[in-house]
């Protein structure tokens, strides 16, 4: 099969081009970045480079090809992230129309038909062609996010800690947190992204005639679970996962000068996973589990956590 990979070589993309390569398909990687070339090429697989901001681009790289793999990369520098992730989803339907694509697999998100400001799924639903949704949890990668917090350095990490670990962890150099507005005891669905590149590459060489939808995750634990796993392979078994309000959680987030309408989108996907209801929706349908669990990851989190 001929099929187009976008995401670039990202934590997904890279692993899913690697697969489909060996398994003798025709892959073609979309990048923004020409420095890519050279590495798409000594995967075995075909550059195109490109914005998928540009519809004429998009709908000439995916002419002839058998199957798409369509993601949206996030920007946190975009005020309105649902806005922008409807204009990226409009070009990619009006791309894999005129180029007459028969089978689709989007990169969406466990919260994602919870959340309708970001939701752009419905968007891709208008295609005529056989659509598989791909929904995973919160990536393993996502702490790579916190690395500060979790060292808990400098005025603001004592602050933290005598805040929210008490004098006795202040005292004691116990700094370092995790924190948001869902936390502490609830459950979430945590994944890596090896998994998810195996499941979409299940999914591009299948067409079923509905549309279907795929969750996908790795491993279920309580967000202190993961917190002690993560903090034990820094050396900080104490770490614990501070559960904010929404209100703290949005005040943060504005303090950090993120803009408003981004915040309040990041705080409602947040309270959708504190509230269960993404958990809830995981369990109805029943997915298999992915191999790679939270330990395994640990173990890469704490050398990339060492040299920073």
């Amino acid at each position: 099969m001929k099929i187009i990979v976008t995401g670039s070589l990202g934590n997904i993309s890279k692993r899913l081009t690697q697969l489909l390569v060996a398994q003798g398909h025709a892959v073609t990687v979309i990048s923004s970045d020409p420095n890519k070339q050279e590495a798409i090429g000594t995967l075995g697989a075909t550059p195109a480079i490109g914005s998928i901001s540009d519809l004429a681009f998009l709908t000439d790289t995916f002419k002839g090809a058998d199957a798409v793999y369509a993601m949206i990369p996030l920007s946190f520098s975009e005020p309105d992230m649902g806005d922008y992730l409807r204009r990226m989803a409009q070009n990619y339907v009006q791309a894999l129309k005129q180029a007459g694509t028969k089978r689709v697999v989007i990169m969406s998100g466990w919260v994602a038909d919870l959340v309708t400001g970001v939701n752009a799924e419905d968007i891709f639903k208008g295609l005529s062609t056989s659509l598989t949704i791909i929904r995973p949890g919160s990536f393993y990668t996502n702490f790579y996010q916190s690395i500060d917090l979790i060292k808990g350095k400098g005025l603001t990490g004592k602050f933290l800690a005598l805040r929210y670990s008490g004098l006795g962890a202040l005292l004691t150099g116990k700094t370092g947190l995790l924190m948001g507005n869902y936390g502490g005891d609830d459950r979430i669905i945590f994944v890596s992204p090896e998994d998810i590149a195996d499941a979409v590459a299940e999914e591009l060489i299948l067409y079923p005639e509905k549309t279907t939808i795929r969750y996908v995750g790795s491993e279920e634990m309580t967000c202190n679970e993961a917190a002690k796993i993560i903090g034990t392979a820094v050396g900080k078994p104490w770490l614990k996962w501070v559960l904010l309000s929404d209100k703290e959680m949005l005040r943060g987030l504005k303090m950090a000068k993120v803009p408003e309408q981004l915040a309040e989108t990041l705080v409602e996907m947040q309270a959708a996973m504190h509230s269960g209801k993404a958990l809830e929706n995981f369990h109805h349908n029943q997915p298999k589990m992915g191999k790679v669990k939270l330990a395994d990851f640990a173990k890469e989190f704490a050398a990339v956590y060492y040299k920073k």
